[in-house]
Parts: structure tokens; C-alpha cells; sequence
């Protein structure tokens, strides 16, 4: 290279371009006489990374680097050696002041992120770049070009504009109706009026047939443009692009020739040319909630990059209408929810005041009999007449819990607070269960110091909350102490009650103050209960302003603490009584029998039931049931026709099952440790007991209550209440039905028994006898308390390796039956190894599930055959026939195959078998 272009080196593609270009034709002349500033300026051009041109003399003759390649675009690689005018006769407008500047007064030029809509594809676009014009003086010092660096910021822009819409539209989520989505989408969409000059966002109702505006952003209401209801009927102009959008539930692009003639510019000074119609979907219909129709830049290529942004838009616009769909629909849910609350709590509070006269009139008559010492009533009698009285008390308690739980569901369980002699009170309260506590062998310790503060309480609510936590701890405490504290701390009155019961599980305890929770599978005396007890109790003790908690320990025990503030300025001034007012204790009673029917009493031994039934030969029925009552009632019930076994839940049932074989068992479902379904299983997957007829019990009425019953293998199901005629007829059903089918599996057993031929029952994966008849025990040379209980592998060593056993192993493992004759078996008679042949059956027997339960082995032995066909076949070997020697004889090798062909056939017709 001539030395006097070195400056022209290296470059790339444009250090190359330079050097070939012909410049002679150029106002700038041969490169090797350019002034040294410019060729100074050249160097450093074509040497930098950055995007550079230069401009030189008055028409500002273009050159420019590799990096500048992506600013002209379009206009590379004419632009090398042009005008700048002609170069950028697009901005030239914007840029034109700025160079001549640099040009005539020396000044230099920096714009940051400056916007020029430049035409370098074919198209105006809209770009973004910060750069600076810098005179360069010549060799008389007098500016005779301008260099220009430049930097790119057309993405950084669009990117920033993007994100900041994208911000405006986050707060869509917190909006509460699909309107107020709506509505704030709009005002988002109109702080970028460059990516979209208008909007428009139209509700789609009727099917997809009908578009209503709901929110515009960047064009006026009352443009005569603007269309405010759209039939998408109809297939033209903007309704069918609309209409489209939501047939076919996907972005729909369309131009202003079929829509607009005026349409509103937006931010740039040209009006949009292109359009979309974006569906805003739902999540569970199948057309769209709205269509979002925005107007495009103009001068922005609608790349993927801008289809995504507006994607992008209305994915967020459709989450947060589906959003404020759902919260709409939850708050409707929520109002109907509490209506029906309310209508609930309204019927508890009427049904309760209806129970409530009708039970003044049973328990004034029951006790007005119970009182009478002339009637001379039978034992039987009064125990019927007590058991009455008790539970229509009980049912009285009921009656009064769901009237206060109404109260408080309401709002009107107001508390009338009387100042009390709080130790004597409790004191007095908790005397009423010493007798039931102690007959059930436990220990009631009362620890009641003498409390010198003022104390006000509800008395009636007083009264319940003591009974309450009294009777759950003797309902779950089976043995040790229930102790009762009383006493003062830092200015509250401190109450408590302890025990030693079952304890309640840890995940079980933040939830133990929640209405109608229960513990599940919990030990105790009863299963039974509200389930409101200890949320009623928190909300009385709350109207105290005071607070309870539990702590709590599995197996060990639990202790309820009650915290009551001293004095009455805490408490509403018109809810305080002045003086002691009447109490009377209506409810002592109510839970004190209660209690006392948890107590197992029963009117007939176990033992001695069962020794009667075996000597009457009367059938044994055991009822299963926690409470003491109603075993007592179905004992009488059904104690006339049948010898009767009780037991208080499960698991003091299995024992019983096990010893005494009762011909019935009639279980409730809903029972403490144990309950009637965990008993059913366990009768009915025990080989002993599974044949036992079992009736479950329930309160639960329903069809849904029967199936489940049903499929879990009960024989009979019971609803509360029944008859005595139902309930007899079903237990004599039941033991018919049990005795017919023992019958028949008797008559079964001996039939196959007694079946001349070989029969066995095996069960598991190693194959267990549990039956084997007479034929087997005769040919095994073992009896059946040599082979019940023991496997093939343990009863029959040498049958390993045998034909038989695979026999076994393919049925178990495909379930089919599977059929051998005149298989051989080998085993150990006598001390010696004998052989014969059996036809085999080996049959799977499954149960109503299709699930293999046993295998059935039937053998016929057939060795007197097999060894007679061996004899005949050795016999007739010795026998002359004419084929063999028809070689001999002269005849030929054709006669003697057909010979032999007719031989075997007849042997196979005869029943004749090689072996």
C-alpha cells in the first residue's frame, strides 16, 4: 500500500470500501491529498468500535465505520461518499441547524436519546440515539467537517416505555370489578400514546354477539368515529374484525382503509394506519370477557416484539378481570353464605323456643311419676320411666345449647353481671358431680381459695361454663383425677380444670375453641356431642372480657384455664345488677345425668349371657354401643327373644367377638377408641369371625349414610329412630340369612369331603391348606391337623421341582384354571417315594371384588389307565404284522409308510399312546 494511505488500513468491510471507492469523481479528491486533519479523523474512525461518521467540506461528503452500518440501514452502502443532505434528507430538518452550527461557528453539538424518525428500511421509523457533532478544523483552522459518534438507545426507549406501562397495569390485581379493570387498563394504555396513539375496550355480552364500550384511553368520547354499541353480526368494517377476534379467540390485525378515515394520531404527527383487535379471554368461557382494539405506532414495525408487549397487555388486563370475577362470585357466595347463616341461626332460635314446650310437658309428667311412692311400679318399669327422664333432660341440654349458640351466632347473648361469692358458687357447682365422679372410681379434688375481690359474672353462664369443662374432663378421663382450681392472680380470677384422661393431640389443640370441631378417633367414655360445648364456652367467657386456653399432653391429660379481670369497670354499666338477684339451677341436673349414663352398668354378665345362651340354645346378640342408655333400651328390647353380651365400643367388643362367637352383632357407628366401621373391618378380616352377620347403627339418615354402610361390608344398617319390630326383624333376618349360609357351606364341606376324588383349599402366596378332604388325607397318608394351617413346601417337601407346584404358581399369577391329565406327582408314603398319575384342576376362587382368595385343587387319579396303555402297547409290540417285514417280501417304501400310517391311526382311535 502506498505510504501515503496508511491511514486507510485495517477497517473491515468500510476500511475497504474507502479504499476502493473512486474519489477522483468525488468533491473530495484523491485520499492520498486529503488534508491531514481528515485523514487524522479517518483513522480514528475506521479504528473505533463505536458507530462514527464523518462529514467533510460544505456538502459534508459522508464516510463512516463498520459500526455505523446498522444506523443507515437501508442506505449503506450508497450513503459512503454522498452529501449528508441527501444521506438524511428524512431529518435532515432536525439535523440540519445542529451541523450548520458546528460548520460556520465552530460550535460542537450533544443530544441525548434524541428522537428521529429515520426511513432506512423502507419505512419511517421511529429511533433513539444520543450523539454529538464536533467541528474539525482544516489546514487553514477554520472548520472543514464534523465527526459524529454516536450511541443507539432506540431499544433502551421502547423497552423503558414498555415496562412503564406494564407498571401502571400491576395494579389491575387489587381492582374489585371487571369495570374498575376495565376502566384502569384505559388509563394505563393512555400514558404511552406512542405505542398506542388510542384505545378502545369493548365488553362482550349476549353469546359473543354484541360489543358494548366500557373504556376508551386517547380518543374523545364524542369522536364521530367512536362507535359505543357494535352488532358483531355484522361481517364488515370494525364490527368484523371484532367479530372475529372473538369467534376465533385470537389477535385480529386490520387497516384503517376498513375502519377509520380520521382516526386520532396519538403522540406522533401522522394518523395510524394499522389496528388490532386483541381478545381479553376468560377463564372458563369460550368467548372472550372484551376485546381490546388499539390503534398501532406508525412508526414502529409490528415485529414479534410488539406483538408480545400487547399479548403481554392483555394476559394482564384478563387476569385481572377474572380476577374481579372471582372476587365478585366470592362475595356473592359470602352474602348468601351469611344470609344463610342467619336464616340457619333464626331457625335454631324458633325450633329450639318450639322443643321447649313439648319437653315441659314430657319432663313435668315423667317427674310428677317418678315422685309418686303409690304406683308400685316394677323395677323394669322405673328403670324405663328414668332412662325416659334422663334423656329428655339430655335432650333439653340440647335444646338449650343450640338456643345459645343462636344468641351468640346473632349477636344477642347479652350477659347480666351480678357481683358473687365466686368460691362458694363454684364450689356448690362442682359438688353436683362428686357422686357420679366417684362412681366411676375416680378422685375429685376441689381446690377453692377464698377469693376478697369483686367478682361479676353471668351466674347462668358461670353455671355452664363449670359444667361444661366438668363433664368433658369425666368424659374423657377413664381413671385418675379431675381437679378443680380456683384462685386469684395478678388482678384476674384464675379457674381451672384438670385431669388425667386421654389428652388431646398437639395439631388438634389450636382448633379445640373452633365451633362444631371434634377430635377424631380420641379415647373416652363417649363419642357423642355438638361440638359448639367449647366455642360456646369461649364466647361466655369472652362477654367476661376474659380468655381461655388449653394446654395439653397425649396420654397424659388436659387443663382448661379460664382468666376473669377483678371488678366491674371493664364490663357495660347496663349490663351490671345491683344486689343479689334469684338464681336457680336449672342445669345441674341436665349434665349430672348425663354423666351418669357414660358409667358401664350393665343388667346381665357378659359370662352369664353367654352360659345362657349355650344352655337354651337361644341365639347370643352382642350390642356394641357408648352410651349406657340405649344398650340398656335395646337390651330390653330384644331380651325377650334373645340372650344378650354388651359392650361400652371396639375395642372392648373384640375380646368378646373372639370368646363367645355371638350369632349377631348389632354395633353403633359413632363410638370413642374404637369405632363401629374400624370394628366391621376388623370382624370381617378375621377368618373366625368374618361370617358373623353385623347391623351398624347410626343417626344419620340418608341414602349416602346406607351405601357407605354398605360397601364397607355391613350386613344391615339401622337409622335412628326404629322400631322395635324393625329392629327385631332385621336381627332375625340377619341370623337366618348367617345360618342358611353355614348350613350350606356345611352341606358344601362334607359334600367335598366325601368326594371320590382328591380336594384341598389353599390360600396366600405359599400356598396354606385350610381344607383337605378324605380322598387326600387316605392317598397323603396325613390327616388334616397335619396339613391345615402348613404350606405345600413345608407338607410336601419332595414335590419341589414338580409339575404340580408350577401348576400352582401360574394360576396364582394369572388367575385362570389351569387343567393337566395324567400328570405324574411323587411324594413320600409310608417312608418310601410313591408315584402316580392325576387328572388336574387347579381353580382360582375369588371374591365379589375379583380378588383372589384361594385355590382349589381337584384331583382324579388316573395311573390304572396310564399303566394299562403301557402294558397294551408293550403287548402289542411283539405282535407280527406284515409291514415289518414288507422289505423282505419285495414291497416297496410308499406301501410301507401308508401301512404304518393306518397302524397309528387306529391305535389312536383305540385310546392306544406311545410313552
Amino acid at each position: 500500500m502506498n505510504k501515503t494511505l496508511e491511514f486507510l488500513a485495517g477497517g473491515g468491510e468500510m476500511g475497504a470500501r474507502i479504499r476502493n471507492f473512486d474519489w477522483h469523481q468525488n468533491p473530495l479528491g484523491s485520499p492520498e491529498y486529503w488534508p491531514q486533519s481528515l485523514k487524522t479523523c479517518v483513522r480514528i474512525m475506521l479504528s473505533s468500535k463505536q458507530p462514527i461518521w464523518l462529514g467533510w467540506g460544505e456538502q459534508l461528503i459522508k464516510l463512516y465505520n463498520d459500526a455505523y452500518i446498522d444506523i443507515v440501514r437501508g442506505k449503506h452502502p450508497v450513503a459512503l461518499g454522498q452529501p449528508a443532505s441527501a444521506v438524511w434528507k428524512d431529518i435532515w430538518k432536525d439535523i440540519e441547524p445542529l451541523l450548520s452550527r458546528a460548520m460556520l461557528r465552530d460550535e460542537g453539538t450533544y443530544l441525548e436519546s434524541q428522537l428521529l424518525i429515520m426511513e432506512r428500511s423502507g419505512f419511517p421509523e421511529e429511533t433513539y440515539y444520543t450523539f454529538s457533532y464536533t467541528p474539525v478544523l482544516g489546514d487553514d483552522g477554520r472548520p472543514a467537517g464534523i465527526i459524529c459518534y454516536n450511541t443507539a438507545d432506540t431499544e433502551r426507549i421502547i423497552n423503558e416505555r414498555s415496562l412503564k406501562t406494564m407498571q401502571q397495569l400491576d395494579t389491575l390485581a387489587q381492582k374489585k370489578t371487571e369495570e374498575e379493570v376495565y376502566q384502569q387498563a384505559a388509563r394505563a394504555l393512555s400514558v404511552n400514546t406512542r405505542d398506542f396513539p388510542f384505545a378502545i375496550i369493548y365488553k362482550i355480552s349476549d353469546e359473543g354477539q354484541k360489543a358494548e364500550m366500557t373504556a376508551t384511553s386517547g380518543i374523545s368520547q364524542d369522536h364521530p368515529e367512536l362507535r359505543r354499541s357494535i352488532d358483531l353480526k355484522e361481517k364488515n368494517g370494525e364490527a368484523g374484525s371484532i367479530a372475529r377476534a372473538v369467534e376465533q379467540n385470537r389477535i385480529v390485525e386490520s387497516g384503517s382503509e376498513r375502519r377509520w378515515r380520521n382516526p386520532p394520531p396519538g403522540a406522533w404527527d401522522v394518523a395510524p394506519r394499522n389496528f388490532l383487535d386483541v381478545p381479553i379471554k376468560s377463564a372458563n368461557k369460550k368467548f372472550p370477557l372484551a376485546v381490546l382494539t388499539v390503534a398501532l405506532n406508525p412508526y414502529r414495525k409490528f415485529d414479534d416484539a410488539y406483538r408480545n408487549f400487547i399479548q403481554l397487555i392483555a394476559d394482564q388486563i384478563s387476569l385481572g378481570v377474572n380476577n374481579a370475577l372471582s372476587y365478585e362470585e366470592e362475595r356473592k357466595q359470602a352474602k348468601a353464605l351469611a344470609e344463610l347463616d342467619k336464616a340457619k341461626t333464626l331457625f335454631f332460635t324458633n325450633i329450639s323456643h318450639e322443643f321447649r314446650t313439648p319437653l315441659m310437658l314430657i319432663l313435668g309428667p315423667l317427674e310428677e311419676l317418678l315422685n309418686k311412692t303409690s304406683l308400685n311400679l316394677s323395677f323394669s318399669e322405673k328403670q324405663n320411666l328414668e332412662v325416659t327422664h334422663r334423656n329428655a333432660l339430655r335432650l333439653l341440654k340440647l335444646v338449650n345449647t343450640l338456643l345459645d349458640f343462636s344468641r351468640i351466632e346473632s349477636g344477642r347473648n347479652q350477659a347480666n353481671f351480678v357481683l358473687t361469692d365466686i368460691s362458694t358458687f363454684t364450689k356448690n357447682l362442682a359438688s353436683n358431680f362428686r357422686s357420679v365422679i366417684e362412681k366411676a372410681e375416680l378422685q375429685l379434688k376441689l381446690n377453692v381459695a377464698e377469693i376478697s375481690e369483686p367478682v361479676y359474672v353471668d351466674r347462668q353462664m358461670w353455671e355452664k361454663i363449670v359444667f361444661n369443662l366438668l363433664s368433658n374432663a369425666f368424659k374423657f378421663t377413664l381413671e385418675g383425677t379431675i381437679t378443680l382450681t380456683l384462685t386469684s392472680q395478678n388482678g384476674q380470677l384464675v379457674f381451672s380444670v384438670e385431669d388425667t384422661g386421654v389428652g388431646i393431640p398437639q395439631k388438634e389443640i389450636p382448633h379445640m375453641f373452633e365451633r362444631f370441631h371434634r377430635v377424631q378417633n380420641t379415647g373416652g367414655r363417649t363419642y357423642e356431642g355438638t361440638g359448639i360445648g367449647l366455642s360456646l364456652i369461649k364466647e361466655m367467657v369472652r362477654l367476661h372480657h376474659g380468655t381461655i386456653e388449653v394446654e395439653s399432653q397425649t396420654g397424659k391429660g388436659s387443663v382448661f384455664t379460664v382468666h376473669i379481670p377483678f371488678g366491674k369497670e371493664h364490663l357495660p354499666s347496663s349490663q351490671i345488677q345491683i344486689g343479689q338477684t334469684d338464681f336457680h339451677d336449672t342445669i345441674s341436673n341436665v349434665f349430672v345425668e348425663e354423666a351418669s349414663t357414660l358409667l358401664d352398668v350393665e343388667l346381665l354378665t357378659d359370662h352369664h349371657a353367654a352360659v345362657a345362651a349355650s344352655s337354651s340354645g337361644r341365639d347370643l346378640v352382642l350390642i356394641v354401643d357408648d352410651n349406657a342408655d340405649m344398650r340398656q333400651h335395646i337390651q330390653s328390647l330384644i331380651a325377650p327373644k334373645y340372650d344378650i353380651i354388651t359392650a361400652s365400643n371396639g375395642v372392648d367388643a373384640l375380646p368378646k367377638i373372639a370368646r363367645y362367637k355371638p350369632s349377631l352383632i348389632l354395633s353403633d357407628i359413632m363410638m370413642p377408641e374404637m369405632d363401629g366401621i374400624e370394628l366391621l373391618r376388623h370382624v370381617k378380616d378375621g377368618p373366625e369371625t368374618s361370617q358373623i352377620p353385623m347391623i351398624l347403627i347410626t343417626a344419620r339418615a340418608g341414602e349416602e349414610s346406607k351405601i357407605e354402610g354398605y360397601e364397607i361390608g355391613a350386613d344391615d344398617y339401622l337409622v335412628k329412630p326404629f322400631s322395635t319390630n324393625e329392629l327385631l326383624a332385621r336381627i332375625k333376618a340377619q341370623i337366618r340369612i348367617a345360618k342358611t349360609r353355614k348350613l350350606v357351606e356345611e352341606r358344601l364341606q362334607g359334600f367335598l369331603m366325601q368326594m371320590p376324588a382328591v380336594v384341598a383349599l389353599v390360600e396366600g402366596p405359599d400356598y396354606r391348606y385350610t381344607m383337605v378332604n378324605t380322598m387326600f388325607q387316605t392317598l397323603s397318608g396325613k390327616t388334616s391337623a397335619d396339613l391345615i394351617g402348613r404350606s405345600i413346601q413345608e407338607a410336601f417337601p419332595e414335590l419341589a421341582g414338580q409339575q404340580v407346584l408350577a401348576m400352582f404358581d401360574q394360576v396364582y399369577e394369572s388367575g385362570k384354571p389351569l387343567t393337566k391329565y395324567e400328570l405324574p406327582v411323587s411324594w413320600l408314603y409310608d417312608n418310601k417315594i410313591k408315584t402316580a398319575y392325576f387328572d388336574i384342576v387347579i381353580y382360582p376362587i375369588k371374591d365379589e371384588a375379583d380378588k383372589l382368595t384361594e385355590l382349589m385343587l381337584h384331583a382324579v387319579e388316573s395311573t390304572g389307565q396310564v399303566l394299562a396303555r403301557k402294558k397294551n402297547r408293550r403287548e402289542r409290540r411283539e405282535i407280527p404284522y406284515p409291514h415289518r417285514n414288507a422289505s423282505a417280501a419285495g414291497v416297496d417304501d410308499g406301501c410301507k409308510r401308508r401301512t404304518a400310517f393306518c397302524i397309528t391311526s387306529l391305535d389312536r382311535i383305540h385310546g392306544y399312546y406311545a410313552y
